[in-house]
């Protein structure tokens, strides 16, 4: 009896195979987000939509951190519209060391900046003011000064004096261009000098320290204003702070080659926001023309 009840029952269970669904119907779609959309700040770390970091001007809305800038994005947030004028165009960088890679480094430069070389010069008004200007881009070769950029420079303070402008200067520079040996250095002396033409005439030479401005660009014209003005946190020195330290076996203080460090022991003029950056040059400048204009009578 017991034999036949076992036996009526089944040896194995039959599982039923589930249906699995098709997991790719179910998963919510993911949107691919483009390439620089969001950027981070280097200093707070804050996540900034891209449209509304250079609607700011490349200032941080967080923290007031500056990011760097390129030579032609200075230019058209300081000038009037419509006003600039560029002039030496033509003069760009030769090889004449024919030192390698350079030819390949300078073309690299070229493509990424869509610049001929590291400073842009001409004249142009701001808050209606006619002034000569002249811009370096980090961008192309770390901003370095060859023998092309002190030429440009050099003829610029040579057309400002000859038509009685005022110029404007913004460095950013990792020092002098080694790849031109001492054709390079010599561009310090030159610049230098030529400024002495502005004197002369008693015309007035603003030069704006952005980040970085280091080497034979700060131990030149760039320290050489009639005011000097930086931009917050702007790394500004001649030599790294690691050679210092090495070459005067001392401790130094933190920060030492930041614009604000510069301001606190008398070594530059002002301190301005970029935002604030174009007024408080046309201040300046319409300052100096009326001066000018009361001696002149």
């Amino acid at each position: 009896m017991f034999k036949d009840l076992f036996r009526s029952k089944q040896k194995y269970v039959t599982i039923r195979q589930r249906e699995v669904p098709d997991s790719s119907l179910h998963e919510p779609s993911k949107k691919e987000v483009p390439d620089g959309l969001w950027v981070k700040c280097d200093q707070c770390n804050q996540m900034i939509y891209h449209k509304d970091l250079v609607k700011n001007i490349k200032v941080c809305p967080k923290c007031q951190f500056h990011f760097r800038i390129g030579a032609w994005e200075r230019i058209n947030y300081l000038v009037d519209p419509g006003s600039f004028q560029e002039l030496f165009a033509t003069v760009t960088s030769d090889d004449p060391l024919k030192f390698p890679a350079y030819q390949e480094k300078l073309a690299k430069s070229k493509k990424a900046t869509e610049l001929e070389e590291g400073v842009v010069t001409g004249v142009g008004n701001i808050g209606g003011v006619s002034l000569a200007l002249g811009v370096m881009d980090f961008g192309f070769i770390g901003g370095s000064m060859g023998s092309a950029i002190g030429e440009k420079l050099v003829r610029l303070f040579e057309y400002a004096a000859e038509h009685g402008l005022s110029v404007v200067t913004f460095s950013a520079s990792g020092g002098a261009r080694m790849y031109e040996g001492i054709l390079s250095l010599m561009q310090m002396a030159t610049t230098c000098q030529a400024l002495n033409c502005l004197a002369e005439q008693a015309l007035l030479y603003i030069s704006v320290l952005t980040d970085p401005t280091t080497g034979g660009v700060f131990a030149s014209f760039a320290s050489q204003g009639d005011i000097v003005v930086a931009e917050p946190g702007a790394l500004i020195g001649f030599a790294g702070a690691r050679v210092i330290k090495q070459t005067t076996r001392q401790t130094l203080p933190a920060g030492f080659q930041k614009s604000e460090f510069l301001l606190e022991h008398g070594m530059i003029d002002l301190i301005i926001n970029r935002k604030e950056l174009r007024n408080t040059l046309a201040r300046l400048l319409r300052y100096h023309q009326r001066r000018k204009r009361v001696i002149n009578q």
